[in-house]
């Protein structure tokens, strides 16, 4: 009788576990209502088409000549001098409304360049489009479309909040497939996939394709927290987005006033390595080094000398070399922050007033030419790290994709020897011999490539 009771006991304890169970899994966090987000979302995203005209002009050939080595002879004297004509060009991406009024965000790179833009809303009507002011360095532009009823527009959430793992879903317009959705998780925050100074990217799972480019990542709350911007050529379920807390103080600006004012410092700086970190005497190898502060900058007021180790600014920490021209480009100008650096093993703490971006210039940036290319001085430590003993000049630290240097075929590690057939040995002598092309004007640069070898290249300014 009491083994009867026991069991019955027992079997009334499980069964209550039993119960309790999808209670427990009820609480644990489950994917988001795609269905409900998209009936919702699709509305505020839109699609963009546009339109370049190209100059396309001439003598006129013979059609019969086709290759023929005497055609330009024949056409010299049958052909007939046409006037100039256009042909277009096509693009296309997506943008998300952002307001009731019509300001629409997207990449800069969808609509750079471009004659005519046409924004094709998820009811099918197509509206022209203004281009209110874009920032390459960013690659975030505003638009603003007119219509008599209020529109419907995206929230901006917070990216920072955001967490690794979180269900996120893309909506926009790939290979021309109209408000396509898709959805993942985010993969990894904070990438640096060589694309500038800002590169700050959230990597997604979620499916982005050409096309996707301005579209919106948003979170399983519905809010906007990445602008989709590039993919991995070749690559599967890797996509990036810009955090849309960095793209926040961009559209404010460019709003207001169609242009971006940046922070500006003054410093040239360099990855502090654990070699590098160890032979001046630091514990740590997070930071930047100075390798050259310019004369009457605000880092030159402050009294930051070469060799300083930056560990921190205005409050906000400097890991890596990535950090610190994305905390000074947000810096309010004319606000005094509190510098954090390391000299001779010591602490110190600076005081600097941030001054305003020249020319939209970001602070600590390498230098940057119109030709496509970042350049840094060749440092000691950089010098070995590069294999280039007793060399001399200035090294590449990016190339801008698709520039007319890329196209070129040149590289991260290329040493600078001659702009023009002028030695260059100095940023300040680059930045002033760069400062002086135009548009257009084909630059001769002498290389030592990173096998030693040497040669010119000519790029064209953009």
């Amino acid at each position: 009788m009491k083994i009867g009771k026991t069991l019955v006991f027992t079997l009334i304890a499980l069964m209550t576990l039993c119960c309790m169970a999808p209670l427990d899994s009820a609480a644990k966090p489950v994917s988001p209502d795609f269905v409900e987000l998209a009936k919702r979302l699709k509305p505020t995203v839109v699609n963009i088409r546009t339109v370049k005209h190209i100059k396309a002009g001439g003598r006129q050939a013979n059609p019969f000549m086709g290759n023929d080595p005497f055609s330009d002879l024949f056409n010299r004297f049958f052909g007939q001098q046409m006037p100039q004509q256009q042909r277009k060009q096509q693009g296309m991406g997506s943008g998300f409304i952002t307001s009731a009024d019509g300001f629409i965000l997207t990449n800069n790179h969808v609509v750079q360049g471009a004659d005519e833009i046409m924004v094709k809303l998820a009811d099918g009507r197509e509206i022209k489009a203004e281009l209110k002011g874009a920032d390459d360095k960013l690659d975030v532009a505003l638009l603003k479309i007119s219509d008599k009823a209020p529109l419907p527009f995206a929230e901006l959430g917070d990216s920072d909040a955001l967490e690794v793992g979180e269900w996120v879903m893309a909506i926009g317009n790939p290979f021309g497939l109209a408000h396509t959705v898709t959805a993942g998780i985010v993969s990894a925050k904070g990438r640096v996939i060589g694309s500038g100074p800002y590169d700050d990217y959230i990597q997604t799972d979620a499916s982005i394709n050409p096309g996707n480019s301005g579209g919106p990542l948003f979170s399983s709350s519905g809010k906007v927290i990445g602008i989709n911007t590039a993919i991995i050529a070749n690559g599967q379920g890797i996509g990036f987005a810009i955090p849309i807390n960095m793209a926040k103080s961009v559209a404010e600006q460019l709003k207001a006033t169609g242009k971006v004012v940046r922070g500006y410092l003054g410093v040239n700086f360099d990855r502090l390595s654990p070699k590098l970190a160890k032979s001046l005497g630091l514990a740590s190898d997070k930071g930047v080094i100075v390798t050259h502060v310019e004369k009457g900058s605000p880092a030159d007021k402050a009294g930051l000398k070469i060799e300083d180790v930056i560990v921190q600014f205005d409050g906000k920490p400097v890991n890596a070399e990535t950090d610190l021209p994305k905390v000074v480009a947000g810096t309010p100008v004319g606000k005094q922050v509190q510098i954090v650096v390391f000299r001779k093993a010591k602490r110190l703490v600076l005081s600097a007033t941030v001054a305003q971006g020249r020319s939209g210039s970001t602070v600590g940036e390498p230098a940057t030419a119109s030709i496509g290319i970042s350049v840094r001085e060749l440092t000691p430590e950089l010098a070995r790290q590069l294999g280039l003993k007793d060399a001399k000049g200035l090294v590449v630290s990016e190339v801008k994709p698709g520039s007319s240097a890329d196209e070129a075929g040149m590289v991260r590690g290329d040493l600078v020897l001659e702009f023009n057939g002028q030695p260059v040995d100095s940023l300040e002598g680059f930045a002033a011999l760069a400062a002086k092309v135009a548009k257009g004007e084909v630059v001769r640069l002498l290389l030592r490539r990173p096998d030693g070898s040497f040669g010119y290249v000519a790029v064209t300014a953009e």
